[in-house]
């Protein structure tokens, strides 16, 4: 079924900021309205113009439950413009990219601000199952001395905190970590500790070479109460080498693991959002596109490889347009783990293994040189539910600063998921891709 072309418009990010062990200087709301003010600012129509609000949000805060509405609100879209959050874990922004598409195809919007955002060094610590339990026997005894002897049930241990961005990070159906799923893939795929750390130290390279040539023209600088300027994503270590990164232990099979620390995404806080529109906004506002999305797919897979998600999503793509995957100018891949990216490009190439997942002949190898141009989330981080948005609109800055026009955004999603999205650029004439 062929539907009318969705552009997107235009696009920013925060810079990405890397968590260190405490609460970061922004909330996830304060990141959004930052980079939605100036993304909006850009625009020949007020932010009322708008139709919907949505964004993607994987550990809203208590305090901004349906972050969508509050940004919406917080931007000035005043209060008739609705807004929505959608969680799919890591494809969380990809997918509020997708519910604003999906949105203006069935008519019911034209202009639509979508995108994600999270939070991550402000993920909370939780009281153990056994402390709330005391604290309700607490509660609940009135008299002194039921009190008393409630009192000297209280132990140290009802005082470790609880992780809660550790529990997030691990599939509660079996029971693993991301980062344990990454060794399933390094094992299933023989993929090395020196090969994952020679990735990582690429992404980091190349991400350093980024920022010095000026690529990343969508991050818009965050400035906190203090007045404090946060110019650029701040994890990005130029001196890595894989020499470096091979000193690192094991984080998630100890001791005998190969995934660490610096061969896996950093753990951030940051926003990215987009303004979609259908052929009749750009018209009405006389808007120049970066570029159109042209296919979207979802897939699920086994969750304990769930890194393997861009395969699954990406090939389906790839079939209905007839293409290989050298035929894309370029890819973006999230990098939740060097492993898992390098698993990507080894599945691909793995003739039984195409037959058997995917019901096909290998696509064949990859050439790395199209892929994370600038870099990824080992170097760049990966704020959970904006990292679908970020490589949605860096992948388009990436094609048009080169004079290419065609690329794959594609995301691995805990709990066994893939999303991918095939995107064109658009030049001066906004329908001479229509």
């Amino acid at each position: 079924m062929a539907f009318e072309p969705i552009y997107i418009v235009d696009g920013a990010r925060s810079p990405f900021l890397k968590a260190r062990n405490k609460p970061g200087p922004f909330s996830a709301s304060d990141m959004a309205m930052q980079v939605g003010r100036e993304l909006l600012l850009r625009q020949p129509f007020q932010p009322d113009a708008l139709d919907e609000v949505i964004v993607g949000c994987a550990a809203p805060a208590s305090d901004e439950a349906n972050i969508g509405r509050i940004i919406a609100l917080r931007l000035g879209c005043g209060p008739k413009v609705p807004g929505m959050t959608v969680m799919r874990n890591c494809a969380s922004g990809m997918q509020a990219l997708d519910s604003a598409l999906l949105t203006i195809q069935a008519g019911r919007a034209d202009l639509v601000l979508a995108g994600g955002v999270d939070a991550l060094s402000r993920a909370p610590v939780l009281l153990s199952d056994d402390m709330v339990s005391w604290l309700a026997d607490w509660n609940n005894s009135k008299r002194l001395g039921a009190r008393l002897t409630t009192l000297k049930r209280l132990r140290a241990r009802h005082f470790a905190p609880v992780i809660g961005l550790l529990k997030g990070l691990t599939d509660p159906v079996v029971g693993l970590s991301m980062g344990q799923t990454a060794e399933n893939l390094a094992h299933q795929f023989g993929i090395t500790r020196r090969e994952m750390d020679e990735y990582a130290a690429r992404s980091h390279a190349r991400t350093a070479r980024a920022q010095q040539e000026g690529a990343f023209s969508e991050i818009v600088p965050l400035v906190d109460t203090r007045g404090k300027l946060y110019p650029e994503d701040d994890g990005v270590r130029a001196d890595s080498t894989p020499e470096k990164l091979s000193s690192l232990k094991a984080v998630f099979d100890r001791p005998w693991g190969n995934i660490t620390a610096g061969n896996s995404s950093q753990v951030t806080d940051g926003a990215a959002l987009l303004l979609l529109a259908s052929a009749r906004a750009v018209e009405k506002w006389n808007l120049r596109p970066l570029g159109r999305i042209v296919d979207v797919q979802w897939a699920a897979l086994d969750p304990a490889v769930m890194g393997l998600g861009p395969v699954y999503a990406a090939t389906p793509i790839l079939e209905r347009h007839g293409l290989g995957l050298d035929s894309l100018d370029l890819w973006e891949i999230n990098e939740a783990f060097a492993a898992q990216v390098l698993a990507c490009i080894a599945a691909w190439e793995d003739e039984a293994w195409c037959q058997e997942h995917l019901g096909r002949p290998a696509l064949g190898r990859l050439d790395q040189d199209r892929l994370n141009v600038d870099g990824g989330a080992i170097a760049q981080g990966h704020p959970v539910g904006s990292s679908g948005a970020r490589i949605t609109l860096h992948l388009l800055h990436a094609l048009r600063a080169r004079g290419l026009h065609r690329g794959m955004a594609a995301i691995c999603v805990g709990g066994g998921q893939g999303g991918a999205m095939l995107l064109e650029t658009i030049g001066a004439n906004p329908h001479e891709h229509a």
